[in-house]
């Protein structure tokens, strides 16, 4: 009876690591849409800058890669107990 808890307890926080995670991606993916439409329509705005207009997004692909990465790991030690 206790470890039908521990079960329970187990797949809702696998439930809601995989919303997070999901959470995440879309809004990188929104992001780098944005900045994408955002340069085809104002490219000025980026001939300014030293770097590419898509550097942001590549900085932001990091950090979700490394938010992913926590929570997928997180997934994995679930499973593993």
């Amino acid at each position: 009876m206790l470890f039908e808890g521990v079960d329970a307890m187990k797949e809702r926080v696998n439930n809601w690591l995989n919303i997070l995670m999901g959470t995440v991606f879309g809004v990188f993916l929104g992001y780098g849409i944005f900045v994408y439409w955002e340069y085809q329509n104002r490219p000025e705005l980026y001939a300014l800058s030293s770097t590419p207009w898509y550097s942001s997004i590549l900085l932001y692909g990091a950090y979700t890669v490394g938010i992913l990465l926590v929570l997928a790991l997180i997934k994995w030690f679930l499973k593993k107990k």
